[in-house]
C-alpha cells in the first residue's frame, strides 16, 4: 500500500530519506492551509544524527485561516511509513489532514506545543 505523508521539515532531506528508507522517495509539492510552524527541540540522538540538528519544525494546526505551510507529499510504502513513525515517535504524533491540493495525507504534529 502507498501512503501520502506531508513533510515540511527534515523528512524532505536527502540524508534523512537515505538513512530511513535507503533511497530518495518520490515527492510532490503541496501545502497545508491554516497552519504555521514553530520549533521542537529533539532529544533522540539517532534523530539528531540523521537530521544534523536538535531543532526541528513543529506544525501548529490552529493557525489563522490565511496562513499556510509549504512542503511536499512523500510517497511511502508500509515499511517506510513505519520507519518514519519510529523516527518521529519521540516528539510527534501522526494525524490525517486535507492539503491545499485536496489530497488527504498524514502529517506529524508535536506531542507538546512547539516553541514560537
Amino acid at each position: 500500500m502507498t501512503h501520502a505523508l506531508f513533510s515540511f521539515g527534515t523528512l524532505r532531506l536527502d540524508r534523512v530519506q537515505q538513512a530511513l528508507f535507503g533511497r530518495a522517495v518520490p515527492t510532490t509539492p503541496d501545502a497545508l492551509a491554516g497552519a504555521r510552524l514553530g520549533e521542537v527541540r529533539i532529544t533522540d540522538p539517532a534523530v539528531i544524527a540523521a537530521s544534523g540538528t536538535d531543532l526541528h519544525p513543529g506544525l501548529l494546526l490552529d493557525a489563522d485561516a490565511g496562513s499556510r505551510v509549504e512542503g511536499a507529499v512523500l510517497e511511502l510504502d508500509d515499511a517506510e511509513l513505519a520507519a518514519a513513525d519510529r523516527y518521529e515517535e519521540a516528539a510527534y504524533r501522526r494525524v490525517e489532514v486535507a492539503l491545499v491540493s485536496g489530497r488527504a495525507a498524514w502529517v506529524y504534529v508535536p506531542k507538546a506545543p512547539p516553541e514560537g
